[in-house]
């Protein structure tokens, strides 16, 4: 192969592949969400017949309302993706509010294979911050007061904490109709079957009986 036609084939390669990174671009104004629960399974949701697209289609109310900290980790997020407003289908980005109670409110480690998150704190103050990538594991961390944002990028461990004595808002957009979680902790310790506890402890350098007791509380929690 001739060295222009090399270094052409690479350039088209990483195109294609910054082209194909987040959501497809929609082929159409809209395309809302026809049927949660069809049995047909596309890259997306089927869309509705635009005849019969209404308003209500692309409104979602209750942001205005704070969410329940009173579990264990003190934070609730109240996620608005396709599967709770069809409108977003196609169109590549979501919504969420985060409430955190004061004292110790978390937002636990965790990642969203298919986003970047760009969040804003409206109320509080939080500590913040997301690891890269192997070799370095490098954290870039901040505290973000009112007014403040942060951009997590996609696919990389991140967090949000509130360690001040009044509770916290956030909000964040992502960069997909369908964002994905994957919270570090739950899916270790509490995957459904569970990895197996010589892995765990071998992959932590902890004990057999500690992993078994991690695995014991993930577990109750979901």
């Amino acid at each position: 192969m001739a060295t222009y036609e090399l270094v052409l084939f690479t350039f088209l390669a990483l195109v294609s592949s910054q082209a194909f990174a987040s959501d497809p671009s929609p082929l159409q104004d809209f395309c809302v969400a026809y049927d949660m629960k069809s049995d047909v399974f596309v890259n997306g949701l089927v869309c509705k017949n635009p005849k019969y697209v209404k308003p209500e289609d692309f409104f979602f109310s209750g942001l205005d309302k704070a969410g329940d900290t009173s579990k264990n980790l003190g934070s609730n997020v109240t996620l608005v993706n396709v599967d709770r407003l069809g409108g977003l289908n196609t169109l590549g980005i979501s919504l969420a509010r985060i409430d955190f109670a004061p004292k110790n409110g978390l937002n636990p480690p965790h990642i969203h294979p298919r986003a970047t998150e760009v969040l804003t704190v409206m109320e509080g103050t939080l500590y913040v911050g997301f690891v890269t990538s192997a070799p370095e594991f490098k954290l870039f961390s901040k505290v973000l007061n009112k007014g403040d944002v942060f951009v997590f990028p996609q696919g990389l461990i991140h967090f949000q904490f509130n360690f001040g004595a009044v509770p916290a808002v956030a909000f964040a957009g992502l960069s997909s109709q369908n964002p994905g979680l994957v919270t570090i902790a739950n899916a270790v310790f509490g995957s459904n079957p569970p990895i197996s506890d010589d892995v765990l402890a071998k992959a932590f350098q902890l004990d057999k009986k500690t992993v078994d007791w991690l695995q014991a509380q993930f577990s109750n929690s979901n």
